[in-house]
């Protein structure tokens, strides 16, 4: 089994290939996750979150864009939270 800070690495590394520009702030409380400015899609990773709250944010940002043929090295824990 993966450990949530693998997982987490290998979400942002596939939002990355995916088209996205990741950013890791410090949000206190304003909401993190992906939004489009113009052509640029982002995703904003709220470092004040434990690892399994930013993957679910990277998680919930895949989920949502257009790409569904996920690379087949992504891994089985990834590609369960993807489904």
């Amino acid at each position: 089994m993966m450990h949530s800070v693998d997982v987490l690495e290998e979400a942002l590394e596939l939002a990355r290939q995916s088209g996205f520009e990741v950013r890791h702030e410090w949000l206190g409380e304003a909401t993190g996750g992906a939004c489009r400015i113009g052509s640029r899609r982002l995703l904003f990773v709220d470092l004040s979150l434990t690892a399994d709250e930013q993957l679910q944010q990277v998680v919930t940002a895949l989920r949502a864009c257009e790409v569904r043929d996920w690379p087949l090295s992504t891994s089985r824990a990834l590609q369960r939270l993807l489904s």
